[in-house]
């Protein structure tokens, strides 16, 4: 086969699909680039990204049994210590082991949480209350008290 393992080519997208694309590489090979790997954000919808006809560059991650899968995303040259995932630059969390929150529960301002016989006292509350109404609604469409109609 003319593409390697690690190596980039520049490729036509021939294909849509809802789980990818399909890319001609040189020599006449084709290959899949599955949605997960067109953009280092959220790919909802592959179109949104690529159309017929493109010319982009790939990165060949694998080929198996003629089978090739490529990477969009990993194409792309980034300086070193750079993360390629979107969700490694969020901020870090913040309010998760600091004492504000301590404080905050010693004022008297922390209400508990309900319990779990509260709880469960309301779900059986609604359960019967969903029973009850499920058995109107069937005995009126078989005709009252489960006799049936002759």
């Amino acid at each position: 086969m003319s593409v390697e393992v690690g190596s980039k080519v520049q490729g036509k997208v021939t294909g849509i699909t809802n789980f990818g694309a399909f890319v001609e590489l040189p020599g006449g090979s084709t290959g899949l680039v599955h949605i997960s790997e067109v953009a280092d954000s959220y790919v909802k919808d592959v179109n949104d990204h690529l159309k017929i006809g493109d010319q982009i560059e790939v990165k060949v991650l694998s080929e198996k049994d003629g089978k090739v899968a490529l990477s969009i995303k990993k194409a792309i040259d980034r300086p070193e210590g750079q993360a390629s995932s979107s969700y490694s630059q969020r901020p870090p969390r913040q309010g998760r082991g600091d004492n504000r929150s301590k404080d905050f529960r010693s004022k008297g301002a922390f209400k508990p949480k309900e319990t779990f016989e509260d709880k469960m006292a309301k779900f059986l509350k609604s359960s019967e209350e969903n029973l009850s109404s499920l058995k109107r609604n069937t005995e009126t469409k078989r005709g009252g008290r489960g006799g049936r109609r002759g």
